[in-house]
């Protein structure tokens, strides 16, 4: 259905342009906004790479690991189905510490991973189970501390302090999580 929206939306555009005499600035825009993106994917491409690499570092080093065991209360308060030693929770750590420095790219792997592994644990195979529930829940409300990626993006575009949304990212990350939570911890009583 959005397929079928934007390209009314797009040919309708044209097709107004081209009867009141804009089509040189259409064809300009579209020219300059290939090549703007272009420019941006490569740009991306190495920030992705670098910090794909840092994670897979830190995966070998044993340091998710590490950070998967500190963070065995919150994971027991959130995940209180899944048992200690089961993978998901390796996944679910390690999608979490990528998402919480703003590595959106680097924690798909990772949460794709350990939804797979809580679907092993689910007794409904037809049904969301109320941890992968609970993880969607959280990856939707955008945990993170520092948003590389914004800042990237930011730095990308010539921005003289990118640097400037860490407070307000801070604070809203932890006003969507807090309440996705408690969403999520409602939803599960009510249905209890």
């Amino acid at each position: 259905m959005l397929n079928y929206l934007w390209s009314f939306m797009v040919i309708f555009s044209i097709l107004i342009s081209g009867f009141s005499g804009g089509m040189r600035e259409v064809t300009a825009s579209a020219l300059s906004s290939s090549q703007s993106a272009v420019k941006l994917c490569i740009e991306m491409g190495g920030i992705i790479a670098l910090w794909m690499g840092v994670m897979r570092i830190a995966e070998k080093a044993k340091l998710i690991d590490a950070l998967a065991r500190k963070m065995t209360p919150i994971l027991d308060f959130l995940f209180p189905d899944v048992p200690q030693d089961h993978a998901a929770r390796k996944y679910i750590a390690t999608n979490l510490i990528a998402n919480f420095l703003g590595l959106g790219w680097a924690a798909t792997p990772p949460g794709l991973k350990a939804i797979a592994e809580l679907q092993k644990l689910n007794k409904n195979k037809n049904k969301a189970s109320h941890a992968m529930c609970m993880f969607l829940i959280i990856n939707i409300s955008s945990v993170q501390l520092i948003s590389i990626n914004m800042i990237s993006y930011r730095t990308s575009y010539g921005s003289h302090n990118p640097t400037e949304i860490i407070a307000p990212c801070i604070l809203a990350t932890l006003c969507s999580t807090l309440i996705a939570i408690l969403f999520a911890k409602f939803m599960y009583k009510k249905e209890e």
